[in-house]
């Protein structure tokens, strides 16, 4: 079952530090570019795959072609891809070792879910990380919530 629980989520976001995002985009106009810069200003070391725009620079970060390019441990796969495209990069996240994959709000793949699920991997479903993170007030990383 893809996380639902508020806690279950928290802890996710809370331990996570790397994130991959599958789709960030350089253009200012898309989703994925703000809420790369959101996550980054969050304190997480986003990193974005798009082999269209492989090479370049997004927020400051070189863009990947694939998982398989990063060469470091990834906490969480953000998926930014339309649902039937999604399968690909959980696979391909299931493949590096990935803690989770999130699908983006609108993104769905039960079978995918499935699959990571039975690899090990947490899976956060048609849900935004930046929302979340806004919706439960959660601290930059590496700071303490307030008590």
């Amino acid at each position: 079952m893809p996380l639902r629980d508020d806690k279950d989520i928290t802890e996710l976001l809370t331990n996570a530090r790397t994130i991959a995002m599958v789709g960030a985009s350089d253009s200012p106009d898309r989703p994925s570019y703000g809420v790369m810069k959101f996550l980054q200003q969050h304190g997480y070391r986003v990193l974005p795959v798009n082999p269209t725009i492989t090479g370049e620079h997004v927020h400051g970060e070189y863009v990947w072609r694939d998982l398989k390019q990063i060469g470091v441990p990834i906490d969480i796969v953000d998926i930014f891809r339309k649902s039937e495209e999604a399968g690909e990069a959980v696979d391909q996240a299931i493949a590096v070792g990935a803690k989770a994959v999130w699908m983006q709000l609108g993104v769905v793949d039960r079978g995918a879910a499935e699959r990571a699920e039975a690899a090990g991997l947490k899976v956060v479903m048609n849900r935004c990380p930046k929302i979340e993170i806004m919706r439960l007030g959660l601290p930059k990383v590496g700071e303490a919530a307030e008590a």
